[in-house]
């Protein structure tokens, strides 16, 4: 039989309490990183088409269209479209998923399934408009515009949900 003084006790009984703070700390970050990856899985499974290209992002159509499935973590929720592009968020003030955009002219945002899901916008391109358009018979709609000028709208209310293409001019 082995004896321990109260002092070892106590150093193995601190060291068994930081060992378990540590390890129930750890599944945290890994069930985070699980649940990104479901969420991407899961946003592929509803929009085929494209591919993963990192941890948060799918590209359709060779890198034309990115969408960013959740946001980094720690960061505010801000318009935070990269220099380049144009976005848009599947929610008012700048909710994720974001898809963004670069290509000049008429794209059909039902192509990667975003159709009727726009709610905030931003621009991010050193010239041009971007019209987000609804399809209304023989004539399309512009609900709203963001450009050069008008660079964000936390909020397209009330064409919220509306956009089924987006025009972009003056590239």
């Amino acid at each position: 039989t082995m004896h321990t003084s109260p002092g070892q006790r106590a150093v193995v009984l601190l060291a068994t309490s930081l060992l378990l703070l540590v390890t129930s700390a750890t599944p945290t970050a890994a069930s985070a990183a699980i649940r990104i990856q479901d969420t991407v899985a899961a946003y592929l499974a509803a929009n085929p088409g494209g591919v993963q290209i990192n941890t948060t992002e799918i590209a359709y159509d060779g890198g034309q269209m990115i969408v960013t499935v959740a946001r980094t973590t720690g960061t505010l929720a801000t318009a935070d479209c990269p220099s380049g592009w144009f976005c848009f968020y599947d929610g008012i003030n700048f909710t994720y998923p974001r898809g963004r955009l670069q290509g000049c002219g008429w794209q059909d945002l039902g192509r990667w399934g975003w159709r009727n899901r726009v709610e905030s916008a931003h621009y991010n391109m050193g010239s041009g408009t971007a019209g987000f358009l609804n399809e209304a018979g023989t004539t399309d709609q512009v609900l709203f515009t963001v450009s050069t000028t008008t660079r964000t709208r936390a909020d397209v209310s009330p064409n919220r949900n509306k956009a089924d293409y987006v025009t972009r001019t003056n590239c």
